[in-house]
């Protein structure tokens, strides 16, 4: 321990430097100092080794002292890099706030919207590095007049950019003649296949990591007397910062509180009867909007599509029939989940948890039922219609089901939170101010992300126009929140909420998904006058006949064995699969014997 005062520093700082280099970094890393104190102690070590060094005649040669140089500023260019990687990420402030303010349940809203964001941050560079890039140079010049009508409709101008799948060039790309060549179609349908392959492991290890941190690992949500001594960061000297330590502390141990002092109520036979009855009736009422919301949904997509392809009057009437269906299903999408969360407050559930895993699983149905029938209107109804693209128009369509749904996101926490507060501050001051709503907010980001994957395909920067929108979307709820909301009436955790966020988001959504992109890709016949794959049977056809090629080659015979074998095989991924679960029935075995472990330790440790 460090004690202030010369002796005491030139004590510790002898001992530190009769230390190996593991122990003496080790034991700097444990000061309770803040870190330009711990710098400064270091120097003056290394300042100390070095004269020892000089006395005891052992000065390094040369090139020790190149490496040892190279070393620390190798160490120190990395620290920089890391802190100011540290200072970009905007919103850390902005979420301890969060957290400190309103709990760990609206935080984790926070940290899901900012997970999507770097997650679409990803898919951007991803996108727009291996196909976007190369389409620039085969570009030719866009003739069409930009009017400023297209950033709503998506139609006109953007028709011919690298925005929609019907711009992209079928040609190999090769600037230098007799030089290296790109084949678009390869890079098109090889990179939006990786991408989907590494969104699939992220989700996985992501859901894994959760779940380990919050369902196997019981003493990192444990509330005990440890949260209230040993939770404290001495190195914490800013008065805002303690202030703001301090309020997340208490939020933390009310949380805590809060799940141990939980009491079970007990009900008669005529109290469980009406509950249950209760709850029969809002499931009824629920899945019956949703299936109307559906039904409506794909009417008006039929109509919509008949009024398109004959014509308006003039092109302002024909661009105000775009906006038709994407408006319809975005105000579905917003009015219906206010709807759930009052049949959720008429249900009194026993937990403000229940209610919102309830309220999240209504609007789940609703949403993924919307979407999947407009999937099948795509797929069914719109690849087989007499049009020269079909490809860039579920592309457009996809686009303004973004950008409305992000002006319908906008406009919930005008209507739903900034005039609740003024009503229940001005007009009826019995409600109060309102709650921030949270699985209604998280369910929109869902349905945001299904949307983004889906349009991927027909649209490779969408994930870009979705990274702005998040962007936006973070701010104006975390002032939303700030002005408007107030904390949760009844304080309880949310350790599992961030795993039930993700698996969502992996079931039904990125599952779902994945089955689109898949009959897209197998089963359906691309435009013949567009895109990179026009002219073949499908889009898995440029895969096959690329394998044809490489069979005349020697040199690539392991791959043209490794696609027959492996990626064409039924029998490999039968058998993939099966060593898979069996793997996951032996950790989940694992994590039960672990736990059943930690409960017995745990209490020994009470008694």
């Amino acid at each position: 321990i460090f004690f202030p005062g010369f002796d005491a520093e030139e004590d510790l700082i002898g001992s530190l430097a009769d230390m190996s280099t593991k122990e003496r970094i080790k034991a700097i890393q444990k000061l309770p100092e803040t870190m330009r104190k711990k710098r400064e102690i270091r120097n003056k070590v290394l300042q100390e080794i070095t004269k020892k060094s000089r006395h005891r005649g052992a000065q390094p040669s040369c090139c020790t002292q190149c490496l040892q140089g190279a070393a620390v500023s190798f160490r120190r260019f990395g620290n920089s890099l890391s802190e100011y990687f540290h200072q970009l990420r905007i919103w850390q402030k902005t979420l301890k706030i969060i957290g400190a303010e309103f709990g760990t349940s609206v935080l984790s809203y926070f940290v899901f919207l900012t997970w999507l964001l770097n997650f679409n941050i990803f898919s951007f560079l991803i996108n727009f590095s291996f196909i976007t890039i190369p389409q620039f140079l085969a570009a030719e010049p866009n003739n069409l007049s930009f009017t400023g009508l297209e950033l709503l409709t998506g139609d006109g101008y953007f028709q011919q950019t690298v925005l929609y799948y019907g711009f992209y060039t079928n040609a190999t790309i090769s600037k230098i003649e007799n030089g290296p060549s790109y084949n678009m179609q390869l890079a098109y349908i090889f990179t939006v296949g990786m991408y989907f392959v590494i969104c699939f492991l992220i989700l996985l290890f992501s859901m894994a990591k959760y779940f380990s941190r919050n369902f196997v690992n019981p003493q990192a949500v444990s509330v005990n007397s440890s949260k209230l001594l040993c939770t404290w960061d001495f190195n914490i000297t800013n008065e805002k910062a303690v202030k703001l330590k301090q309020k997340n502390l208490s939020t933390q141990i009310k949380e805590g509180l809060t799940e141990v002092n939980k009491e079970v109520v007990n009900f008669s036979a005529m109290e469980r009867v009406h509950r249950v009855a209760v709850h029969l009736l809002a499931w009824a009422a629920s899945l019956g909007t949703a299936v109307a919301a559906c039904a409506g949904v794909y009417f008006l997509a039929i109509n919509n599509l008949k009024l398109f392809m004959k014509g308006h009057r003039n092109d302002l009437e024909s661009r105000a029939a775009m906006l038709v269906l994407p408006m319809i299903a975005s105000l579905l999408n917003t009015l219906i989940p206010f709807f759930f969360s009052w049949l959720g407050h008429l249900e009194r559930f026993q937990s403000p948890g229940q209610h919102i895993y309830v309220t999240i699983i209504r609007i789940i149905i609703l949403k993924m039922s919307i979407v999947g029938i407009l999937c099948y209107y795509w797929l069914n109804i719109v690849a087989t219609y007499e049009s020269q693209c079909w490809e860039t128009l579920v592309g457009q369509d996809i686009y303004r089901l973004v950008l409305v749904d992000f002006i319908f996101c906008l406009l919930g926490s005008f209507f739903g939170e900034f005039l609740r507060r003024i009503i229940g501050t001005t007009f009826c001051v019995s409600l109060g101010l309102p709650e921030f709503d949270i699985g209604r907010n998280v369910l929109d980001l869902i349905y945001a992300q299904t949307l983004t994957w889906i349009g991927i395909l027909f649209s490779p920067l969408l994930p870009g126009i979705q990274m702005i929108a998040f962007f936006i979307v973070f701010f104006v709820k975390k002032v939303s929140l700030m002005r408007n909301c107030q904390p949760p009436r009844k304080v309880w955790r949310t350790t599992q909420m961030m795993t039930s966020f993700i698996f969502l988001l992996f079931c039904p959504s990125f599952l779902g998904v994945l089955s689109v992109i898949g009959v897209t890709v197998w089963r359906l016949k691309p435009s013949e006058g567009c895109g990179p794959f026009r002219g073949l049977s499908s889009m898995y056809a440029a895969v096959t006949e690329w394998i044809q090629i490489l069979e005349s080659y020697t040199a690539s015979k392991w791959v043209v064995w490794i696609y027959h074998n492996l990626i064409s095989s039924e029998l490999f991924f039968f058998i993939l699969s099966s060593i898979v679960l069996i793997v996951t029935y032996l950790y989940w075995q694992i994590i039960q014997g672990r736990k059943t472990m930690t409960k017995l330790l745990r209490k020994q440790i009470i008694n």
